[in-house]
């Protein structure tokens, strides 16, 4: 006779709980070793890019001005990215300051990555007279694919093992003789083999498509009087990402500072502004507003300059 449901669905929770595979820190190429970690990070980043493209273009902006902000926040993505991971853990490099140069020996933030690459961009934006909100909705959707790509380099070498769990997507640490890029257990069960831990890489990837889908749909439909503002897509990328960075870093083993780590911090922060302002604000922010106006027919005695259109 079959199994009963409950007995038949304990089975698979338990198997899928008891997956696992040896994680592949590096790849040998002659004399040097590259990363599964890295090759996502650049790679996320194209296809992010690559995503970007079209809607740019549909906002008006042209692909010179596109690839040259583009090549601005790839610089202020790996300076903010280490800048926050050594700010968060200062007290790592006191006996070796520079140690901080060393980042190919790990310590990079996601979060700081993102607004280091905003940074630096914005400048670049501004001289180019793009407007600052459009590029970021044009780019909003590609930033959340970079985001999915990045963690599956995270998943290959195994990296963001969190707190030891039952949970049925846990991960579970292989052999001792087998390197992962995080240390796989806990302060109770430090590197010891078969224990399931949280894997928030892959947590975030999966929350993280789901904020693309978003993004992607809200995208193409049909605007209405409550998202037709420059700035709402990448507003609601920030409320959605903030929230999902908040919960799973409760499942991490890191610095905390207050009970949160530095990116809780930084998303709780995000979210607070986020949130805000798509509840009580909802318009295109003052700020930014770069690109030239454009220029209208004065034949029949109208203006030589367009007036800006008003936000609804």
């Amino acid at each position: 006779m079959p199994a009963p449901v409950a007995t038949r669905t304990a089975v698979v929770l338990g198997l899928l709980a008891a997956i696992s595979y040896d994680p592949l820190v590096n790849i040998p190429i002659g004399p040097l070793k590259i990363s599964p970690h890295g090759v996502g990070i650049a790679v996320g980043f194209l296809a992010g890019a690559r995503l970007m493209m079209p809607e740019a273009r549909r906002k008006g902006i042209s692909e010179d001005a596109v690839f040259t902000i583009l090549i601005r926040a790839a610089i202020g993505s790996l300076i903010g990215a280490r800048v926050a991971y050594v700010v968060n853990h200062a007290g790592d490099y006191i006996d070796d300051p520079l140690s901080v140069l060393r980042v190919w020996e790990g310590g990079i933030s996601l979060l700081g990555g993102i607004f280091g690459a905003i940074l630096l961009a914005l400048p670049v934006a501004k001289r180019l007279k793009v407007d600052a909100w459009k590029g970021l909705d044009a780019a909003a959707p590609g930033l959340a694919l970079g985001i999915i790509i990045g963690r599956i380099g995270d998943l290959i070498v195994g990296d963001h093992l969190g707190k030891t769990t039952s949970f049925f997507l846990g991960y579970r640490c292989p052999p001792l003789d087998v390197a992962t890029a995080s240390p796989c257990g806990s302060d109770s069960f430090p590197n010891v083999a078969d224990v399931v831990v949280h894997q928030t890489a892959l947590y975030d990837m999966l929350l993280t498509c789901g904020l693309l889908a978003l993004l992607l749909w809200l995208r193409r439909r049909r605007r209405t009087s409550s998202t037709r503002y420059d700035g709402f897509l990448i507003i609601v990328f920030g409320a959605w990402y903030g929230t999902g960075r908040l919960i799973e870093d409760f499942l991490r083993e890191d610095l905390r500072r207050f009970g949160l780590t530095g990116s809780q911090l930084t998303a709780l922060a995000t979210m607070a502004v986020c949130f805000a302002w798509l509840a009580f604000v909802r318009r295109k922010p003052r700020w930014g507003h770069w690109e030239e106006p454009a220029l209208e027919d004065s034949s029949e005695g109208g203006p030589t300059m367009a007036e800006p259109l008003r936000e609804e």
